[in-house]
Parts: structure tokens; C-alpha cells; sequence
């Protein structure tokens, strides 16, 4: 089964060829990513305007570079997959009216993705684990903590009662006068730095619920950079330092106790899986791996490439559909707000 996958839910035009031979293990056959942080860069954040048009732009152009580094022609594929939301509404529309247009042309069945749930099922394109699993979502626009029961079947045990990790991160650098995108600027940073310099607040931690809150964390870094002002270089790397060192023990402690959740509705998880942009934070990963080892959890953490947006998790997932038989038809609505856990009671989910 070979799928084309389109994404342009935000700032990255993304289009991948992934393969699923018979009985055998997926391969990422093209993955071809535009980047557009340099014209968004000058504004300090994503301005959906720009994005868009960005988007109209080298779309065609990057899927049909996808396709020549496959080696394949649209006859050769089984399907075509596109985000189809939740994300930027203008961007969305383009990725989205693109595939409907190819599936269309060459009468191929169309699998309209949930951007949320080809992050969710990235772990098994890359690590072939087995249902079910507890998924760390983290990204600029979305914390939560699912258990991953199978194809469709998510069931959300905790989120962001404020601000996103991602969007902490970028609003911390931005306060600090770090470039845009801030979060991997404030992680080189905190490798300078003294984490232990700034007494930080670890919000929501030991409560009995795995939701997170960052306002409050994100306001105690802008009172403690006030407090040493003027900042010198020194001052912005343990101010970096002790906020990254507080978003890990948060993050660790909410996913204990969404793990003691987990294994008391559904049993016991095949691995714990981070997911989403932030993922590729090294600090997170680490602080994860250690309560995971300790834990005696398989910890799976997909390739950087594969956690920041990308056409291969919209690929495999529109592989993952298709094997059941989930196809959309050609009227399919682009969706700004799409949750994976629809029973789940509203949070706020950030810029995206």
C-alpha cells in the first residue's frame, strides 16, 4: 500500500510518499518539507495570512518533488491523504483542497486526516508498537495526554489548562529577546545556564489529575528576569536554564499520574510516546527516559524530523485508515478545531 500525505496545517508545507509493503515493516519512501520560519520570523510568531499564501505557493512543487524522489506516478499510489484540521484555517484549506483535487484526477480514494492523530500514530510508522499506548502530545498549539487505543479510538486524561509547552517556550524566549521560533533557542540556551539559580514554581504538580498550567509558570520567569534587569548573557541562560529544568519535572510528574490513570482504565500500555514539536527538546526526552526506565516503560520518541510537522505521519495515518476501509468523500469541511477525544470536556488548546 503505498500514500501520498499532504500537510499544511501551519508553517510547514509538507508533502511524503509512505509504503507499507505486504507483512512487512512501513518505509518513508519521499518527505519533503518547506520550511517558512524566515518569513515569519521578522513578526515573532505565525501569521496565518503569510502561511497561507506561502502554502498556494510551493505546494504543487514539493508534491511533485515528493513523488519523483519516490519514483512513482500518481497511478502507482492507493490513496491520497490530507490534513484536513485542526490548524490554521487558511492553510488547512489549501493542503486540504489539493488532495481532494488529485484524488479527484486520478480517481483515487481520499483519506482526510486529523493532524492530531498522525501525531498520535507516528510511533507506529517509526517503532511498529502495538496498541494501546500513552501518548505525550506536546507542540506550539497542544499538550494532552492520550491513551491510544486504536485506530480512531483516543481517549484524552489530561491537557493544558492555559498556555500549550510550545507556546510557553516561545513566549519565555520572546520576553527574554531570543529569536522566533523561540523554544530551540531557549534549549541552547539552558545548556549554558545554571537551572537552579531561579527558584521557579512547578505548577499543578502532585495533582491528582494530569492537566497541566503554564501561565503561572511563564509569569514567575517574567518577574525574575525583572527582578535582575538589565539581563546580561549570563542572567538569560540560567533564566532559561530554570524554566526548561521546571517544564520537565512538570511534564514528568503529569505524565505519573496519567500513567497511574492509564493502567487503571485500560491495563497496561505498550511504551509511552512523545510526540509533537517539542518533543524534539533533548531535556524533555531525557527527563522522560529516565521515570520511564525507572518505571520499566518502553519510551518511544520518534526521529526530530518525524515529531515537528511532516507529510509522512499524514501518510501513514491515511494508511492506517485506509486498511480499515476509512475513506472521506470529496465534500469533507477543513476544521480550524478538530479534538481527537470528542467526549472529553473543552480545554484550551493553544494557537492551534
Amino acid at each position: 500500500m503505498r500514500m501520498l500525505g499532504i500537510e499544511t496545517t501551519c508553517d510547514e508545507t509538507a508533502a511524503a510518499v509512505v509504503e507499507l509493503p505486504p507483512g512487512g515493516r512501513a518505509r518513508i519512501l519521499s518527505n519533503e518539507v518547506y520550511s517558512q520560519i524566515s518569513e515569519h520570523a521578522p513578526f515573532g510568531g505565525v501569521v496565518p495570512e503569510i502561511a497561507a499564501r506561502a502554502h498556494v505557493e510551493t505546494i504543487d512543487g514539493l508534491v511533485r518533488r515528493a513523488m519523483d524522489t519516490a519514483g512513482l506516478g500518481f497511478s502507482d499510489l492507493d490513496g491520497i491523504a490530507a490534513a484536513a484540521g485542526p490548524g490554521l484555517i487558511g492553510g488547512v484549506m489549501v493542503g486540504l483542497m489539493t488532495g481532494k483535487a488529485l484524488a479527484l484526477a486520478t480517481g483515487k480514494p481520499f483519506v482526510a486526516v486529523n493532524h492530531l492523530e498522525a501525531h498520535a500514530l507516528t510511533a507506529r510508522l517509526t517503532d511498529d508498537i502495538e496498541f494501546p499506548y500513552l501518548l505525550l502530545l506536546v507542540s506550539g498549539g497542544h499538550t494532552q495526554l492520550i491513551a491510544v487505543r486504536g485506530v480512531g479510538e483516543y481517549t484524552r486524561l489530561g491537557s493544558t489548562v492555559d498556555d500549550a509547552v510550545g507556546e510557553a517556550f516561545d513566549k519565555v524566549a520572546k520576553m527574554l529577546g531570543l529569536p522566533y521560533p523561540g523554544g530551540p533557542h531557549v534549549e541552547r540556551r539552558a545548556v549554558e545556564g545554571d537551572p537552579e539559580r531561579f527558584q521557579l514554581p512547578r505548577p499543578m504538580q502532585g495533582r491528582p489529575s494530569p492537566d497541566f498550567s503554564l501561565s503561572g509558570l511563564k509569569t514567575a520567569v517574567r518577574l525574575a528576569a525583572e527582578a535582575v534587569a538589565p539581563l546580561n548573557t549570563v542572567d538569560v541562560a540560567d533564566l532559561c536554564a530554570s524554566f526548561q529544568a521546571a517544564i520537565v519535572d512538570v511534564i514528568v510528574d503529569r505524565v505519573r499520574v496519567a500513567m497511574r490513570l492509564f493502567r487503571e482504565q485500560f491495563g497496561a500500555p505498550s511504551a509511552l510516546v512523545v510526540a509533537g514539536g517539542v518533543a524534539a527538546n533533548d531535556a524533555i526526552r531525557r527527563g522522560l527516559a529516565r521515570y520511564a526506565s525507572g518505571a520499566g516503560l518502553k519510551l518511544v520518541t520518534p526521529p526530530q524530523a518525524l515529531c515537528t510537522d511532516n507529510g509522512a505521519m499524514i501518510a501513514w495515518t491515511g494508511i492506517e485508515r485506509l486498511r480499515l476501509g476509512l475513506t472521506d468523500g470529496l465534500d469533507f469541511a477543513p476544521r480550524p478545531r478538530w479534538p481527537l477525544d470528542r467526549q472529553a470536556a473543552p480545554r484550551h488548546h493553544g494557537k492551534a
